[in-house]
């Protein structure tokens, strides 16, 4: 591997197809890769934040590695913002290629980046510095952005097609089989380069599993949780059950920082399903976030990507509402919410706890013992969940010491990312092929712990690149 620099990259002067980590190493936030093929196109995959760490905003304002003009493609495997959040930045600063994604990823983007936008200009406003990106970059994000569904033969350029499947992650999210034919010494050869994106906790509540990959030659994959396992589906449900109940009979208030795409939904469904069979009683439950009932109406439309047991269900009735439920809109509504009695559970945004409504409630109650935060997926270094979910006593919020008392739990089972062994598992389909699997978008520890156990127990030949690196792929 070698430290390369990207400015003239439009002309591959080695001939040679290669790929450069231009960010999501060493971080499980920030994705951003590119592959060149010998002719000289570029095609970057995903383009997101790096978030949660003291850096990310310095990081996240830096000059990308490569120049964007001289992109032909963004590939985007799905819309939670640490892939998409510098889309419009990339636009910005001379990106006008073609951005390809699934249907229901365009969609969830257009939600995602407005409500970026909203909280980027506040923050930039605030702190007295340019925003990343203006109105005017997200509108233009979207004139060359182009739909193609799941399971289509595509012609990206010449020599290079495109084959999307299923990653179970989230709503929309894909894996890109990107297959490069060439020539070299007078034969024709073939690379298949597939890019993971985000790979889903599979069964999930509301998905299909995530789809095999068996005959890649090179493979770029996360690795969130590449040194832990997660409960089983059913485990998670009963813990779900468990911690609902615990806080009506204690007579408590339950908060959840949820992420509004995805983990709501889910959680939503389960409940529902617990009420419909009488594990629950009914209970006050508010949603407090804007964002996540705009996302849910993009579910509701966009329910054919779910699986078997959730189209059954979303067939008799709205999986998504269930008695008990109360919709807090707008500001004023969510700051009702302390005055109504317990029991009750709000589930609110951000999931890391690092912006939106859920830190105002964190303050108002984590410093209650009759009270209990659930926290049901990864939180990223730096941020508050974070402090708060390894047992800090107290936190500064919003410019307020908070001691904590509250109760905290956790459902790791929740994670929309597979664990380390179903990581192990989804790369041994394809062992038999690859020739070489870049482990990214993780921690540090995280990916070296999964590249190794790949290459000692599997005999795979697994590494964990750096931020910047460029490998040809022979």
């Amino acid at each position: 591997m070698t430290n390369s620099n990207m400015q003239d990259n439009r002309v591959n002067k080695d001939g040679k197809l290669t790929l450069t980590f231009c960010g999501g190493v060493g971080s499980v936030t920030g994705a951003n890769f590119l592959l060149t093929g010998p002719d000289g196109l570029n095609i970057l995959v995903d383009c997101g934040l790096e978030q949660g760490t003291h850096d990310s905003d310095t990081h996240n304002h830096q000059d990308f590695i490569y120049k964007p003009a001289d992109c032909d493609f963004l590939l985007v495997t799905h819309s939670h913002l640490d892939h998409i959040g510098r889309i419009p930045k990339l636009v910005k600063e001379g990106f006008s290629g073609i951005i390809y994604s699934t249907p229901e990823t365009l969609e969830l983007t257009k939600v995602m980046l407005e409500d970026a936008l909203k909280i980027a200009t506040q923050d930039a406003a605030r702190k007295n510095v340019p925003p990343l990106y203006e109105e005017k970059d997200v509108i233009d994000s979207f004139k060359n952005w182009k739909a193609i569904e799941y399971h289509k033969n595509f012609e990206l350029a010449p020599n290079y097609s495109l084959y999307i499947k299923d990653s179970g992650h989230i709503l929309g999210s894909a894996m890109f089989e990107l297959t490069y034919n060439g020539t070299a010494d007078g034969k024709k050869y073939s690379r298949k380069i597939v890019f993971t994106g985000d790979l889903g906790n599979s069964p999930t509540p509301l998905l299909h599993d995530t789809e095999k990959i068996t005959d890649a030659d090179y493979l770029v994959m996360e690795s969130v949780y590449g040194d832990k396992n997660h409960e089983d589906s059913g485990t998670r449900l009963e813990k779900l059950k468990l911690a609902l109940l615990d806080n009506y009979h204690r007579n408590g208030t339950l908060i959840v920082p949820s992420f509004s795409l995805e983990k709501t939904q889910e959680v939503l469904f389960e409940i529902h399903k617990l009420m419909d069979n009488k594990e629950l009683p009914t209970m006050r439950i508010y949603l407090d976030s804007p964002l996540a009932l705009k996302v849910t109406e993009i579910y509701r439309r966009m329910k054919k990507d779910f699986n078997e047991e959730a189209t059954a269900d979303s067939r008799k009735h709205d999986i998504f509402n269930f008695q008990g439920l109360r919709i807090s809109d707008s500001s004023e509504q969510s700051r009702l919410i302390a005055k109504e009695p317990n029991p009750k559970v709000i589930m609110a945004g951000s999931g890391m706890s690092n912006g939106g409504r859920i830190v105002h409630h964190e303050a108002e109650y984590l410093g209650d013992s009759n009270n209990t935060i659930l926290f049901l997926g990864y939180q990223a270094v730096g941020t508050l969940g974070r402090k708060i979910s390894e047992g800090s006593r107290e936190v500064d919020i919003n410019g307020q010491k908070i001691k904590i008392k509250a109760k905290i739990e956790h459902i790791d089972g929740y994670s929309s990312h597979k664990d380390s062994d179903h990581l192990i598992e989804f790369v041994n389909d394809t062992a038999e092929t690859v020739k070489k699997v870049f482990v990214v978008m993780g921690e540090t520890n995280a990916s070296l712990f999964l590249a190794q156990r790949l290459r000692d127990y599997d005999g795979v030949n697994a590494v964990h690149p750096e931020e910047g690196d460029t490998v040809v792929l022979e």
